[in-house]
């Protein structure tokens, strides 16, 4: 391709919109525009990048068995009924674009397809001589992100592979997890990128088991905790540990004590002199759940401890049903507009204790239950002599325990945040690391979940009509291309891995008014793509020097420069990962170029 021909526009300031150097460059670039918020048009130089990336999945899916195929984007609401998630993907997460067509029929545009595959498996699938089966598709997904931002990161429409394998049992499951592990861990490898394999929250699409790649960048926005002997690694949300050891509290005797201007951890302690391991503190959260009912949840945790939201929204799904639920919509932290729709008066915020008083909820309320959910986490139950709220601002207790002073909460939970430098369970001597990641792919094991629901069924040997057991694999094409230039740049622009780079060379002529210059490059352009060498040449009317800036800015791995010294017989060429330059006579361009690609794609 010739840029004289091509849509091809750079920016030299950083867009406004811009917030992470990915986003910044695919911009300025020229890979992409923004048409709305979350939506972007994907120009011609990003195109070839999400082919070739597209190229390399499709490769490694249909070396595993995997069959192809292509998923309808609109779908009935009917469906998701079917499978309960309606409500959680319009109301609750609220990610699902969803519409009403003439016939007054609710749709869906996909943002996942469960529950579209799980239907044309059950009309489809008779036979345990049927299985395994493993079915996968490259397309456009949608998603009403709340806050779209960071580019193609988090974007409301984006291009995602998305596969899905049905078994007669789980250890059929596992093998096809498996072999999808090794398979993502091969398209990452093979894309360039450095990753990081994870284990992760299965959330809204569920299962007993699921493991994320985590593309290594610091600009990503999920926190992997892991150990330096490779045993253990975990997105921050799933992850596990052991927690400091509590120090012995200084306070023997249970009293009431003024603390003026405490209402955090620190200050608390500061105040007291005393560990943050001392103290117990509440946290109110506010739930609700898809039957209508809202709860209002006190949990309380030690001081230095954190809760994690996503471990506190398992445990409260597992708590539905005594409410009559199934699944949680929504779980917030009560700002004091919520709280004035059920609160009797001002809450202690800072100062509440675990017997925090079910009077402040207003009796008789429809939808909300009247009392406190009250758990208590494992890293509080235990403490004695401890510190904690009194109810009453301004004024804490010291010396507590549980059951004489406090009653202890009836359900112990595991809610606490795991955090870099915790002990790791499975060697105490290791302790937990942190690194950022961009999630990139995510597979999980869904078990009978969708089968289930929607009545998916296969005959066994004996006769007998059983549920599909499934997995599902997800691979964010777009979000991936991305991550690439996220992990590879320089403050001269992207660096691509040569595998997925839009073009492998580009051919600078620094005057196209100098015959020479332009028959050399003529001829190289024509020579490097014979021998499948994916090369540009710009040959537009521009200084050298902008020709050398936009090279960098793209990307491009390899420059091939037709300038002085084309005197000898040579030109130049340059590196642009390390940006190391040679002088190579005009015969040697092409075998010396394949070489170099050649040992990056088999490295």
């Amino acid at each position: 391709m010739r840029l004289s021909q091509m849509l091809f526009v750079t920016l030299r300031e950083d867009p406004a919109e811009a917030e992470i150097p990915s986003h910044k460059l695919l911009l300025r670039a020229g890979y992409i525009r923004r048409i709305a918020s979350g939506v972007y048009a994907y120009l011609p130089l990003l195109l070839r990048v999400l082919n070739k990336v597209s190229a390399i999945v499709r490769e490694e899916m249909n070396a595993t068995g995997a069959q192809e195929c292509l998923l309808p984007q609109l779908q009935p609401a009917d469906l998701w009924q079917e499978s309960g998630r309606w409500d959680t993907y319009t109301k609750a997460e609220g990610i699902m674009f969803s519409l009403v067509d003439r016939r007054e029929q609710k749709m869906g545009l996909g943002p996942t397809h469960e529950e579209v595959i799980t239907a044309v498996a059950r009309e489809m699938i008779r036979s345990y001589r049927q299985l395994p089966l493993h079915l996968y598709q490259i397309q456009t997904k949608f998603r009403d992100e709340i806050r779209p931002r960071f580019g193609l990161m988090r974007g409301r429409e984006f291009i995602m592979k998305d596969g899905y394998s049905f078994h007669t049992d789980a250890e059929s499951l596992k093998q096809t997890y498996d072999e999808m592990y090794r398979a993502y861990s091969t398209i990452l490898r093979r894309c360039g990128l450095a990753f990081r394999a994870v284990e992760a929250d299965s959330g809204a699409i569920g299962g007993s088991g699921s493991t994320e790649f985590m593309v290594l960048a610091d600009a990503g926005e999920d926190e992997v905790l892991y150990t330096e002997d490779g045993q253990y690694a975990a997105n921050v949300e799933k992850a596990v540990s052991q927690p400091p050891e509590a120090v012995a509290s200084p306070f023997t005797t249970f009293e009431t004590l003024e603390t003026p201007n405490t209402p955090t951890i620190q200050t608390l302690a500061d105040f007291l002199n005393c560990s943050p391991t001392q103290i117990v503190k509440n946290v109110l959260y506010q739930v609700a759940y898809d039957n209508g009912k809202t709860v209002l949840v006190l949990v309380s945790i030690r001081g230095d401890q954190d809760v994690n939201e996503v471990k506190l929204q398992n445990e409260l799904v597992k708590l539905a049903p005594q409410y009559g639920a199934t699944a949680v919509l929504a779980l917030m932290v009560p700002d004091g507009e919520a709280q004035a729709k059920w609160a009797t008066k001002p809450l202690p915020l800072g100062y509440m204790a675990p017997n925090l008083g079910d009077d402040y909820i207003q009796a008789g309320l429809a939808g909300i239950e009247p009392k406190f959910l009250r758990l208590v986490d494992e890293t509080a139950v235990d403490l004695t002599h401890f510190v904690t709220g009194s109810n009453q601002s301004g004024y804490h207790t010291v010396g507590g325990n549980w059951n004489r002073d406090f009653p202890k909460p009836k359900i112990t939970v595991d809610v606490r945040k795991a955090q870099a430098g915790d002990r790791a369970l499975h060697d105490p001597s290791q302790t937990l690391q942190t690194a950022r990641g961009i999630e990139i792919g995510h597979i999980f094991q869904l078990g009978t979940k969708y089968s289930t629901a929607l009545g998916a069924t296969y005959t066994n040997e004996a006769g007998e009509e059983n549920p599909l057991v499934m997995g599902c694999y997800g691979v964010g094409v777009s979000r991936l291309a991305q991550a690439a230039v996220e992990q590879s740049y320089d403050k001269d622009g992207i660096v691509w891995p040569i595998a997925i780079a839009p073009y492998q060379a580009i051919v600078v002529v620094p005057n196209i008014g100098d015959a020479t210059q332009m028959a050399a490059a003529e001829q190289l352009y024509q020579d490097l793509n014979a021998a499948g060498i994916e090369t540009l040449l710009d040959d537009r009317d521009e200084r050298a020097g902008v020709k050398f800036k936009d090279s960098e800015l793209i990307g491009i791995p390899f420059r091939i420069v037709t300038g002085r010294s084309l005197k000898e017989g040579k030109v130049e060429v340059v590196k642009r990962a390390t940006k190391a330059s040679q002088d190579l006579a005009l015969a040697d361009v092409v075998p010396t170029l394949q070489g170099w690609i050649h040992e990056a794609l088999t490295q």
